[in-house]
This record gives structure tokens, C-alpha cells and sequence, in this order.
């Protein structure tokens, strides 16, 4: 028999759920804000989409992201209506049930779970790809199927053993790497001035194309700010945190991700490569503000922030499949519950697979390190990165081109005549001649 969890509403059609074998009324408004916030991985966003947008938007990269923070809110305060009346762990399955014929409720519900489930997919995939950038060489000896799995295997272990512990780890992950991402962003402003940067609300230069499209991508930043709406059963006063909860992570993710756009595009004026290609824009910029030690800390706060939304996935899709099989559309088994953690056990298991086996039909889900430089060494076809992984080559660009090292993830992929025009004079002609006779005579020419 299963117990209820108290709620409360002003109107009249408030929904008095069932806990499931959940932990009824165990998380705070804080924690419960944690799942949305950790959902939507804010500190990822800076490093990864940030820059995505910026080669869309160009310098319209901020007012993108406040066109996507205005179509988000709008989404948030419908969702945070039928909140106020119906609490449960289905969240837009159970309001759709309530509200369309079954037949629509099912479509719903497994769109949700596919969605969670890709979702956290995707994050993994973005793991695995920052993992390669933070670890350096050494990530050419570490399997990309081990990092996956892993990070897979941990969070559906996490999200197995009890909510409040994964609530309290996404809350502190996701607050440190947000503070230190905040940090690097000031000092950034503090450096250009603190002046109102026109350029990048001057809409006579701004394409109107790119500001749309870059718009679009900018929504996917907040994608999982409903996510809170599967704590209907593990919440407090659900009918009062979880729309709170689902508005006020939108909008402390938009502020965050609007001063971030602006900061970013901002510190990369003058810099020797763009935005839109830099692997690691939030390491450049510390390096750029003086603390290279705070761009390392960011770097592994992102990566493990990308475990919490990982964790924070699996966690809402093992709540939406808890309902689901309670109401007859998936096996009877995913209805049980941990009898000790009061975790719905065995839909957690499936969400954590289903996420892994999507990320394994992608062919190739991360880009391996580059290999070193062998043969003839050219500076207008061998890469900056095979260039530096080969001990003898790196001795070259040390000498020619002292400090390039702070610039490696940006320009890894790029030839050294290619980033010449965008070295500001400090790679010319003749500077190309001295290296490329360096390199032959390295190499024994």
C-alpha cells in the first residue's frame, strides 16, 4: 500500500498523489531546485554551446541567448501552472494524462523517457570529448567505451542508492563550477574596462539569420529546466517548490548564460583564434585574466558537472518510467521500489542503459588526441597539436613561438599558416620561414 504525500493548492483542482515507494517529502526547495539546475548543466554551457552559438550569431551571441531565456520563461510559467495543481513523478506525462485522450498520454510519456534518456546521452558524449581536452596526451591511453561506461555505471549507481545524496552532489558541483566560471567572467570585464561593449547589440551588424539560428541553439542550454516536476512524490510541499523550482532555474541559468555570452565574446576580441573554435574558451580566459590555475579548476569542474546532469537524467527518466509502469505502459517489474533506498531500483538500471546504448549507436562519440608529427614537418600541413606531441617538434615551437602552449586547445587543430593572420603579427612570413627551417633541420633535412 502505498502512502500519500500531502499537498496543497489554491485552486480547486489540486491532485493528491500517491508516493510510489518513494521517499515522500524528503527534499528541501533547495534540493529540488538542484534537480532542474543540475539538469541543465549551466557550467557546461560557457565551454560547449557558448561557442557554438557565437559561430552562428557572431557578435549577436548574447542577445541569442536572451531571445532563447524570453521563449524559455514563457514555457516555464505554463509548466509551473499545471505544478500548481498536480504533483507526481510522471511530471509532463502525468499533466498530459489528465488532460488528452490515453492514446496522447502514451505518445507523451515515452518521448519524455527517450528524451531524458538522449539527453543524458548527449552529456556523456560531451564527456567524453572534454575529457580528451582536459587530460591532454595522457587520454590517448584511456578508451573512450571505459570513460562512457563509467560515468554511465556511476551516475545510475548514485541515482540507485538514494535521492537525497545525488540532490546534495548535484547542488555542490554545480555550485562551485558556476562560481568559478563567474570569477573568470568577471575578471574578464574587470580587464576590458567595464565598458558597455555596443558591437554586440549594434543589430545594423548583427545577421538577423544567425541571430534566429543561433536563438535555436541557444535553447538547448536550458534543455531539462522542467525536470523538478519528477519530484512530485520526493519533494516538500510539492505544489510550492517544484514551480518554483522550474522557474527560478530558468531564470538563474539565463542570467548566468547571458553574462557569460557577453563576457565570452568580450575576452576573445584580439585573441589569436576565434571563439567559435576554441575547445576550452573558459581555460583561455583565465590564463588571459592572469589565474591559468583557475582555467584547470574549471576545466575538471565541467567535466564532472557533465556527470551531475548525467545523474540528474537518469534520475528524472527513472521517475517517468516508475509512473509509466504503474499505469500499465511499460513491464510490471520497472513499478518496484528499493524496500531500503526508496528508489525505484530497477527503472534507474534501464534509464542508465538506455542512455548508454544510445551514446553506443553513435559510430564515433569522441575525437581521439592527435597523433605526433612523423616525416616531413610542414608549417602549412602539419598540424600545431602533432606538431607539439612529437618531442621534437614541440622543442621547435618553444623556441620560435615562446607561450604557445597557453593557446594549444584553440589551435590544436590548426596549422601554424593558419593562425598566422590571426597572430597579430607575432607569426609573419618570416617568422613561418624560421620555423619551417627549424623543423627541417630537426628532422635531419
Amino acid at each position: 500500500m502505498h502512502e500519500s504525500t500531502a499537498t496543497l493548492s489554491d485552486g480547486p483542482k489540486t491532485a493528491v498523489s500517491p508516493s510510489f515507494g518513494l521517499r515522500a517529502g524528503t527534499l528541501s526547495p533547495l534540493e529540488t531546485l538542484a534537480q532542474s539546475v543540475s539538469t541543465i548543466a549551466p557550467s557546461t554551457s560557457p565551454t560547449l554551446t557558448v561557442p557554438l552559438v557565437f559561430a552562428l550569431a557572431g557578435d549577436g551571441t548574447c542577445l541569442a541567448y536572451a531571445l532563447a531565456l524570453g521563449l524559455i520563461v514563457l514555457v516555464a510559467l505554463c509548466v509551473a501552472r499545471f505544478a500548481r495543481e498536480s504533483a507526481s513523478p510522471g511530471s509532463l506525462y502525468e499533466y498530459t494524462r489528465g488532460a488528452l485522450p490515453p492514446a496522447f498520454a502514451a505518445l507523451t510519456a515515452w518521448a519524455l523517457f527517450f528524451a531524458y534518456a538522449m539527453t543524458a546521452a548527449s552529456v556523456i558524449g560531451g564527456f567524453l570529448n572534454y575529457a580528451y581536452v582536459f587530460l591532454g596526451p595522457l587520454g590517448r591511453y584511456i578508451p573512450a567505451a571505459l570513460l562512457a561506461s563509467g560515468s554511465a555505471a556511476v551516475a545510475t549507481w548514485v541515482a540507485y542508492r538514494d535521492i537525497k545524496i545525488s540532490a546534495r552532489l548535484m547542488l555542490w558541483i554545480e555550485t562551485i563550477s558556476v562560481v568559478l566560471i563567474a570569477c573568470v567572467v568577471a575578471l574578464t570585464l574587470i580587464s576590458h574596462g567595464l565598458h558597455f561593449d555596443r558591437a554586440q547589440f549594434d543589430l545594423h551588424h548583427i545577421s538577423l539569420g544567425g541571430l534566429r539560428l543561433g536563438g535555436m541553439l541557444a535553447i538547448f542550454s536550458f534543455v531539462g529546466f522542467e525536470s523538478a516536476t519528477t519530484l512530485g512524490a520526493e519533494a516538500r510541499e510539492p505544489l510550492r517548490t517544484i514551480p518554483r523550482a522550474v522557474i527560478g532555474s530558468a531564470l538563474l541559468a539565463g542570467v548566468f548564460f547571458l553574462v557569460c555570452s557577453y563576457g565570452e565574446v568580450l575576452g576573445f576580441r584580439g585573441a589569436p583564434t576565434s571563439l567559435a573554435t576554441s575547445n576550452a574558451p573558459m581555460r583561455y580566459l583565465a590564463s588571459r585574466a592572469g589565474i591559468s590555475t583557475a582555467g584547470v579548476i574549471i576545466d575538471a569542474g565541467v567535466l564532472v558537472s557533465m556527470f551531475a546532469a548525467t545523474l540528474a537524467c537518469v534520475i528524472a527518466a527513472s521517475r517517468v518510467l516508475l509512473l509509466m509502469a504503474h499505469n500499465g505502459l511499460a513491464h510490471g517489474r520497472l513499478r518496484q521500489t528499493h524496500r531500503h533506498n526508496q528508489t525505484p531500483a530497477a527503472a534507474s538500471v534501464v534509464a542508465g542503459l538506455a542512455a548508454l546504448a544510445t551514446l553506443a549507436a553513435v559510430p564515433a562519440f569522441a575525437q581521439a588526441p592527435a597523433a605526433p608529427a612523423s616525416g616531413p614537418m610542414s608549417v602549412d600541413k602539419t598540424t600545431i597539436g602533432a606538431l607539439w606531441a612529437n618531442p621534437t617538434s614541440k622543442a621547435v615551437l618553444e623556441k620560435d613561438v615562446p607561450g604557445i602552449d597557453q593557446y594549444m586547445d584553440q589551435i590544436k587543430d590548426m596549422t601554424l599558416a593558419q593562425v598566422a593572420p590571426m597572430s597579430q603579427g607575432a607569426i609573419d612570413d618570416a617568422k613561418l620561414k624560421q620555423i619551417q627551417a627549424d623543423l627541417d633541420k630537426a628532422s635531419g633535412k
